[in-house]
């Protein structure tokens, strides 16, 4: 699969890096349709079990190109905004159902569509450099869009959600850990470095208990606690016949480590 962007695997884990660093990486239609259709097709590959998303050069992702979508999309009808924006929200619903955990490792700016993508990833690991810009509405548009909306409080609350997309201000790395939005912040050198040994950490643990846990995380959202205290107990129960469950159980005896198949 042709890709506008590096997409390297190595013992099990994909390195995705956007590789448009003269724009600060903005994304164009052809890296959201590449995206949609990473996204869409990552519960059957079986080539990696852990993901790193990153930016080349000085910065994550600066969001929409404002000459390759911005100015065609200010031409489309109402009919081809409404598929331009479902799209864009499509690959956020992917990343969220992606079986395999996804880690942004934020090197610099990640503004409007890139915060939102690194959002959507399970964890961020932030250079000391990083920066992030909700700007929707500083360019005249809702800060709710793919998704962030619903996202975003439920990271760092809603009153620092609200201040984040009606403001639409930039926040470093340190405020973003003081906020929640930041896992880690580390330095600059040290960023893809650190999110590839969390990732590698993940790709050789109980796959199938991670994929569980990301998918019980989203569905919890919006259930109340009884409903979510049922859902987990079904869950748990399945897992409790899961072959790695009984593989920690074997090895516990035997006093070695166990050794997780994602069963």
């Amino acid at each position: 699969m042709g890709m506008p962007f590096e997409f390297v695997i190595e013992d099990e884990v994909a390195l995705l890096t956007f590789s448009r660093p003269k724009t600060l990486n903005s994304i164009t239609f052809e890296v959201y349709a590449a995206l949609e259709q990473l996204f869409r097709e990552a519960p059957r590959d079986d080539r990696y079990k852990a993901m790193v998303m990153t930016g080349s050069g000085k910065g994550f992702c600066s969001g929409g190109d404002v000459h390759e979508i911005i100015g065609e999309l200010l031409e489309r009808d109402m009919q081809g905004l409404i598929e331009f924006t479902r799209m864009t929200g499509e690959v956020v619903k992917l990343m969220r159902q992606c079986p395999q955990p996804i880690i942004a490792a934020v090197n610099g700016l990640a503004a409007g569509a890139g915060a939102v993508l690194a959002l959507a990833c399970d964890l961020r690991v932030c250079a000391a450099s990083a920066r992030f810009a909700f700007l929707f509405t500083k360019v005249g548009l809702t800060g709710a869009d793919m998704g962030a909306g619903y996202l975003l409080p439920r990271v760092v609350g809603l009153g620092r959600a609200s201040e984040l997309l009606l403001l639409g201000d930039t926040i470093d790395a340190e405020t973003a850990e003081r906020y929640g939005l930041a896992n880690r912040v580390v330095a600059n050198e040290e960023v893809v470095k650190d999110a590839l040994q969390w990732a590698g950490r993940l790709a050789k643990g109980p796959t199938l208990a991670l994929a569980m846990t990301k998918r019980m995380l989203q569905d919890e959202l919006d259930m109340d606690l009884g409903s979510a205290i049922e859902a987990e107990a079904q869950a748990q129960a399945l897992m409790l016949q899961g072959r790695d469950h009984r593989a920690f159980y074997e090895a516990f005896k035997d006093k070695r480590e166990p050794e997780f198949r994602g069963e």
